[in-house]
């Protein structure tokens, strides 16, 4: 019997197979259709398939595409005939996805999938009006074969001057019907003459399998050494670049993101390029951990105090997680020849990514010990999902994996697998160095870190000196303009010197001491205020210098009394510039009293992680039970007539579910909710007590209680 119905062919199938075809196709899903019509609408829907094609890995299109070339309907062995024997177990698969349905004993396409595959399918063109005999190609001339070889793998076009003085190759084809007119400038090659010059096949080659993986052996040990290095160096990126941003905080541009000049200061501060420090920043604002506040200043935000205050593993997987899921690609920023992407800017979503990065991860996790080449693996991506591959977002991925650790020297860790298989204890705790509470410092004013600081020291540490060089071990300098930022975050030169005695195992170099004595000595002795800004010194002799400093000379500083200079600047670039001319000045209120800027700046704003684009993960087993469940009940619904449940009387009610509890029969039942809506409701009754009938409900599967005098009638489902 043939099944004409995209929507009849789907009501055959079994539950199993409704089941499945929810599982490959999850968009099918939200929301679960009302019944079998509504699915297979929704199937043949061109969102649908084109999502369902993105799923589908190279040999499956191939098939697809071999199958759009063949008369409606199909057999196997049609398609067999021109594809490749290995086409026929794909095929069924294809059917699992309802990318295919059977009519009777051959198959079809659904109706909106050939014009997603188009009018030309593997470069083959349209079917011939006529008949044609290939017994005329035994005798066909040079030039004529010439065009048809060029013409035989697509495209199928070719463009003439004039159509009716086509020339002699030409004219001897279209006489022959080997080509056919499209207009006065187009002749196209028809579909069998393609068929017959490409010996039957619609592809020159299959693809049934990827290429083998290749790459270079590594040791694990090497492998897991050099990844928890690279853990270290990721978590200590993310703590110095919020910290930095906390002092230093960089300004929004108008179209959202971090400036160019921003993303390269924080890229010398950090020791690593830009692309480094644009990875780093899309992670930590993914995570809520900097947010663009109100005045447009890219701040941390109290979720970064949080987030230290975890331990390390805690942290890293944190943020692993968030960059294994985001649509973001942090690797377009800058990337030349574009218009300029800023990191955390509006531009860096793009569909599909997520998946690309699973995958990736999937192949090395399957090739343990192997550091992969790098066009080897860009090529089975792209055999497992042509629709979406991109070789340079393959690229990245490797190179962002590497810096968070998940891999090293190319080759997945054993962080990197335990964290792929959900593991509660991922071993990076462990093989981290224990953070140390002590620096030693050097007589040439500057200090060794013989470990990964502790929070507290990191940050105090990290204000009133430079970091040097990192490393297992870090170097730290102490310079004018270090001790300086340490006083202008309200420390004093006492303060800093009984720091530095408390926490160093070496004694504090008198250098450093009178460094500090003489910074501290200086810090305030200019005072900047609001006037449209004033410099007052009780050193004239200082002012004085000002005054003819070539350096100030766009300030245009004006005397206002013997310790006093105003000028028509801001006070913050009045101090900014003061301080680029390697004077010190210090801000004071309109009081008069000193202002020292806080410890810790932080975000007023609340996180406001970046959207991303959400793609669509397989359901689990529970929720398409459940789903298969309520279509049948819908179907089983939309087929009972009439579909509005006759009025029963009270007494009639009863009676009729006394009826059904004996017969042991389904019904359908008009149920009122308490905002006076009736539903029907299809269900099995089991038993009445106390003015409640206890029925399993078909659209759930559970036992559900229903208040008979919500019961506005009773019908049978049958």
């Amino acid at each position: 019997m043939s099944v004409n119905s995209f929507a009849d062919e789907l009501r055959a199938r079994s539950d199993e197979s409704i089941a499945h075809l929810f599982a490959v196709r999850p968009d099918l899903l939200s929301p679960v259709p009302t019944d079998l019509s509504a699915l297979s609408a929704r199937a043949n829907s061109t969102p649908s398939l084109m999502r369902a094609l993105e799923s589908l890995n190279k040999f499956q299109i191939e098939v697809l595409t071999s199958a759009s070339t063949l008369t409606q309907p199909f057999s196997k062995s049609e398609l067999l005939s021109v594809s490749v024997p290995e086409a026929g177990d794909e095929l069924m698969r294809l059917w699992g996805a309802a990318l295919v349905y059977k009519d009777g004993t051959k198959f079809r396409l659904p109706g909106n999938l050939g014009q997603l595959i188009g009018d030309e399918p593997a470069g083959l063109g349209p079917r011939s009006l006529k008949k044609i005999d290939f017994k005329a190609l035994k005798d066909i001339p040079s030039d004529s074969a010439a065009v048809l070889e060029r013409l035989t793998w697509g495209p199928p076009r070719g463009q003439v001057g004039n159509i009716k003085a086509p020339g002699k190759p030409i004219g001897w084809l279209l006489e022959h019907d080997y080509l056919a007119v499209m207009d006065s400038k187009t002749v196209v090659l028809p579909r069998e003459v393609g068929m017959h010059l490409r010996n039957g096949k619609v592809f020159k080659e299959y693809s049934p399998v990827a290429n083998s993986f290749k790459g270079t052996t590594r040791k694990q040990k090497d492998i897991d050494r050099a990844a928890i290095a690279n853990i270290s160096d990721f978590l200590r990126w993310c703590e110095e670049l919020a910290h930095n941003w906390s002092d230093e905080p960089p300004s929004a541009l108008r179209s959202g993101g971090l400036g160019i000049r921003d993303l390269k200061r924080s890229a010398d501060h950090l020791g690593v390029d830009e692309n480094c420090v644009a990875f780093v920043a899309e992670v930590l604002y993914l995570g809520g951990l900097i947010v663009i506040d109100t005045d447009d200043q890219i701040l941390p935000t109290n979720s970064f105090d949080i987030w230290m205050s975890r331990s390390l593993e805690e942290r890293w997987s944190s943020l692993v997680s968030l960059w294994l899921e985001t649509s973001r690609v942090s690797g377009l920023v800058g990337k030349a020849g574009e218009k300029n992407i800023a990191p955390l800017g509006p531009e860096l979503d793009r569909a599909g990514i997520a998946s690309m990065r699973k995958v990736t991860l999937n192949i090395l996790s399957e090739n343990l010990e192997s550091d992969p080449a790098i066009k080897n693996l860009q090529e089975i991506i792209a055999w497992q999902m042509p629709q979406r591959c991109n070789a340079e977002y393959i690229e990245w991925t490797l190179r962002e994996a590497e810096w968070l650790g998940l891999t090293g020297q190319g080759a997945l860790s054993e962080f990197g697998i335990a964290f792929l298989k959900g593991s509660d204890d991922l071993g990076v705790e462990r093989a981290l160095p224990k953070p140390v509470d002590h620096i030693l410092i050097q007589a040439d004013n500057s200090a060794i870190a013989p470990g990964p600081l502790t929070v507290e020291l990191a940050n105090m540490i990290g204000t009133i000196a430079d970091i040097e060089s990192r490393g297992g071990a870090s170097v730290y300098r102490f310079s004018e303009s270090s001790i300086r930022r340490g006083l202008d975050h309200g420390q004093t030169g006492e303060q800093i010197k009984d720091f530095l005695k408390k926490t160093s195992k070496t004694p504090v170099p008198q250098p450093l001491e009178y460094l500090i004595n003489d910074v501290a000595k200086r810090h305030g002795r200019l005072r900047v205020g609001i006037a449209q800004s004033y410099i007052r010194c009780e050193d004239e002799g200082l002012l004085t210098q000002i005054l003819h400093d070539k350096k100030l000379e766009s300030l245009r500083f004006r005397k206002l009394a013997p310790q006093v200079l105003v000028c028509d600047f801001e006070a913050g670039d009045v101090i900014a510039t003061l301080r680029e001319a390697s004077y010190l000045p210090a801000a004071e209120n309109a009081s008069g009293i000193l202002i020292s800027a806080p410890a810790i700046r932080r975000a007023k704003s609340r996180p406001r992680p970046p959207r991303v684009l959400s793609e669509t993960s397989t359901p689990n087993e529970i929720v398409i039970k459940a789903a298969v469940r309520t279509l049948r009940t819908g179907e089983k619904a939309s087929s009972h007539k009439p579909r509005e449940v006759p009025r029963t009387t009270a007494n009639e009610t009863l009676d009729l579910l006394h009826q059904y509890i004996e017969e042991q029969a389904s019904l359908t039942i008009g149920y009122a909710d308490t905002n006076g809506g009736v539903s029907n409701r299809l269900i099995d009754p089991i038993s009445i007590s106390l003015g409640t009938l206890i029925a399993r409900d078909h659209a759930t599967g559970e036992m559900q209680s229903f208040r008979i005098p919500r019961i506005t009638g009773v019908s049978p489902a049958k």
